[in-house]
């Protein structure tokens, strides 16, 4: 089939191109904002794509015309869609609602990326039934954008995930593995919160739920993510293990003696039962995912 990804140049978009061109046989068309930062030129077309533009949306769709759109293009700094709503409104919202229009004249497939800050983490890990109630205007853009699609009448599936991590080519992000042992390579003092539970998701994994998605053409609402629920801390103590590291520069913090503009759920996590069933999506354990990033980095 011919799949069309938005957002291309981001960790996900970067681990689904590699995924699709590596291992299947779909038509790829990667789409990002401004010019292709990929590192590989093989295996699929690029076509530089600002999906807040409407226009540029149907044009490209229309030009493409895919099968399956992929979306993974989102504002997803959560303080800084606090602080700049706008212009998260109008990324994370508006241009669905483009995406969903081009879905409907071309009768395409819509997958849309989602996360478990629609809910207030007061009693999770949640299932896909769950009832949503951001405390972020981030979580609330994103329920926006789900409640969007729910209502059209396209053919659709959501894909919710949580903390994702992964190592992109330019290696332009950090995340908590790669910023837990270069802090404590370094004997830098590091606090890290115990307060705050999540089930990390490996790049790599979310890209494969993805596909799965895509190739079923699977409908509805599917939690994508890692199976471990653990606090940042548990995650450091994890990394510091893996890679011998001294644990004695690193120390338990709670969330409150941190300045974060917007607010974050206490607990979130997903059960992944529904995935599992009928996506057959298994996840890498934490550490597991730890072990893949090691590997990459030898690279």
């Amino acid at each position: 089939m011919r799949i069309l990804i938005t957002g291309s140049n981001g960790l996900l978009g970067q681990k689904l191109v590699q995924l699709i061109t590596e291992q299947s046989r779909h038509e790829l068309i990667a789409t990002a904002r401004g010019e292709n930062r990929l590192p590989y030129e093989k295996g699929y077309e690029f076509e530089s794509l600002d999906i807040t533009n409407q226009q540029e949306v149907m044009d490209v769709v229309g030009k493409h015309k895919p099968d399956v759109i992929i979306n993974t293009a989102a504002m997803t700094n959560v303080d800084q869609c606090e602080t700049e709503q706008e212009d998260c409104w109008k990324l994370n919202v508006t241009a669905v609602d483009n995406l969903i229009e081009a879905s409907k004249k071309q009768n395409a497939f819509l997958l849309q990326l989602s996360t478990d800050f629609i809910f207030d983490g007061e009693d999770g890990p949640y299932n896909e039934e769950a009832e949503a109630n951001p405390v972020s205007y981030y979580g609330e853009s994103k329920l926006a954008a789900e409640k969007l699609i729910i209502q059209s009448k396209i053919d659709w599936a959501i894909a919710r995930t949580v903390l994702v991590y992964g190592i992109a080519h330019d290696m332009s992000r950090s995340n908590i593995i790669l910023w837990v042992k270069k802090s404590l390579e370094e004997g830098k003092e590091i606090q890290v919160v115990d307060d705050q539970w999540r089930t990390p998701t490996l790049a790599e994994d979310l890209a494969k739920g993805c596909l799965l998605i895509a190739e079923k053409k699977a409908k509805g609402i599917f939690n994508i993510s890692g199976d471990d629920l653990l606090t940042p801390y548990e995650m450091a103590i994890k990394t510091a293990e893996f890679f011998n590291l001294p644990q004695t520069t690193m120390t338990k913090s709670d969330s409150t003696k941190f300045k974060q503009t917007a607010k974050r759920p206490p607990k979130t996590g997903f059960i992944l039962d529904k995935a599992k069933r009928e996506l057959g999506y298994t996840p890498h354990s934490f550490e597991e995912g730890i072990k893949v990033l090691a590997e990459q980095m030898k690279k």
